[in-house]
């Protein structure tokens, strides 16, 4: 039984909540606690008695066990679950916003991380993103029902709908109704699904659509997710790309909604390239705003600028992306790493949609080399941290401070990661041996300091 004064409560990060699948709150008892508490909230925030909870996971071997251990908890509470098994993130979203047959949606999944982490995430009908007031309400109910100390039982409550094939299926027809019938038909591309959500289900969408297709990371163990492939790393992605001489390759992360291109060269294009790309195309060619976050580069907004267009910065997190779009009123924004918001279609990024889209732009402009803007240097640190001591403090603010002046005209940003223990340092330079420099002599100097700090505590 959990003690509410030995075990902590759950903490929401930038995507829901995340971390080793072996620890709190993956364990068995806290996920039927959790359960509970989105039941709950679901029925109190949609004022149902029997809410109806989609739910989807991508390919990780603890899958399952957290699903099983979440779906005891829902179900303990009148929730009535369907099951879609594996299924991409923005297709749970996608279902839960475009039919009115669910109270809410989950998803257990740990994103672009590897399998050793997992994650759950939560969506209510008519919002892709949790609000700060769902997640407070959603640890109340959490921390209440700990206190009530009901344990968990596997044997209990394991009574759900099979939705597996259904919701393929409603989500392969939402987006073939978006496009021409076999407009892509003619076109050879590869797709790495980086053994995760997308990949049965991308490579019938483009199959349908007329593609020929080659794929990479369509092969799930439930350990090799992110391995070495998808979004995070599209090197195999390139060799395929060349290899089978195709037109252009697509990398998806380990739930699907991140998306990095490359060209029929083998040139990697991130999410700041799809941005300006998608930027000159119906309709968003007509607005007068693009959302990014700090780390888009300087020369996307060098590039709207030209198009009378301006940047607006968030905090890193395609959240914020998405709470700036609807607070402005606007369609388009997107993150380097490859989360592509388009709110005409969903309030979450989609790889699969954006890369459709990308398609669409390409074909409509004959730009298959995908030239868009030309990037200032960027160079990115990760620097594997212990503890997230705050940076606003000495001596970390006189050694950023120091560097940052080194950059002259360029930028520099220094951030915790809301995803995984790792401290990120981004520099950008007119020049690349500058930026590399500079990221590489600040991360050293972190480090350090932080080590250092850490075995004061």
């Amino acid at each position: 039984m959990m003690n509410a004064r030995q075990q902590p409560s759950i903490a929401f990060g930038t995507d829901g909540i995340r971390g080793n699948a072996q620890q709190f709150p993956f364990t068995d008892q806290a996920l039927y606690v959790l359960g509970r508490a989105l039941a709950l909230w679901a029925r109190h925030t949609y004022q149902v008695a029997k809410p109806t909870i989609l739910i989807g996971m991508d390919t990780r071997v603890s899958g399952p066990r957290i699903k099983k251990a979440l779906v005891s908890g829902l179900t303990s509470q009148q929730a009535i679950v369907f099951d879609a098994d594996v299924l991409s993130t923005p297709a749970v979203c996608n279902l839960v916003n475009s039919t009115d047959r669910f109270t809410a949606g989950i998803v257990i999944s740990a994103s672009h991380n590897l399998y050793q982490d997992n994650g759950v995430k939560v969506f209510g009908a008519g919002r892709c993103k949790m609000s700060a007031s769902d997640e407070q309400l959603i640890k109340q109910y959490f921390d209440e029902q700990v206190l009530q100390g009901d344990d968990y039982n596997q044997s209990d409550f394991l009574i759900y709908e099979d939705f597996h094939q259904e919701a393929r299926d409603l989500y392969q027809a939402q987006l073939l109704a978006r496009f021409q019938p076999n407009f892509l038909s003619g076109t050879t591309v590869v797709l790495d699904c980086a053994h995760g959500a997308t990949y049965r289900i991308a490579p019938a969408i483009f199959r349908a659509l007329g593609a020929t297709v080659y794929t990479v990371g369509t092969e799930p163990m439930g350990t090799n997710i992110n391995d070495y492939c998808g979004s995070t790393h599209p090197e195999l992605l390139v060799e395929a790309v060349l290899k089978h001489r195709a037109d252009i390759g697509f990398a998806f992360d380990g739930d699907g909604d991140r998306i990095v291109a490359v060209n029929r060269h083998g040139a990697i294009k991130d999410g700041d390239d799809m941005v300006a790309l998608l930027s000159t195309q119906p309709p968003y060619n007509e607005a007068q705003k693009v959302v990014g976050t700090v780390m888009s580069n300087q020369g996307l907004e060098a590039y709207l600028t030209s198009c009378g267009k301006q940047l607006v910065r968030t905090s890193v997190g395609d959240k914020y992306v998405a709470q700036s779009l609807e607070q402005e009123g606007l369609l388009l924004g997107g993150e380097p790493s490859g989360h592509i918001i388009m709110r005409d279609y969903l309030a979450t990024g989609d790889g699969v949609f954006v890369a459709l889209r990308i398609l669409e732009t390409i074909i409509a402009t004959n730009n298959w080399d995908l030239e868009s803007f030309n990037k200032f240097p960027q160079v990115l640190v990760n620097v594997p941290v212990a503890y997230k001591t705050s940076l606003d403090q000495q001596p970390f603010t006189n050694i950023i401070q120091h560097h940052a002046a080194q950059l002259g005209s360029g930028r520099l940003l220094v951030r915790y990661s809301g995803t995984e223990p790792v401290l990120r340092v981004m520099t950008e330079a007119s020049q690349y041996d500058i930026a590399h420099e500079v990221a590489h002599e600040l991360a050293v100097q972190l480090q350090q300091a932080l080590s250092l700090a850490s075995q004061t505590k």
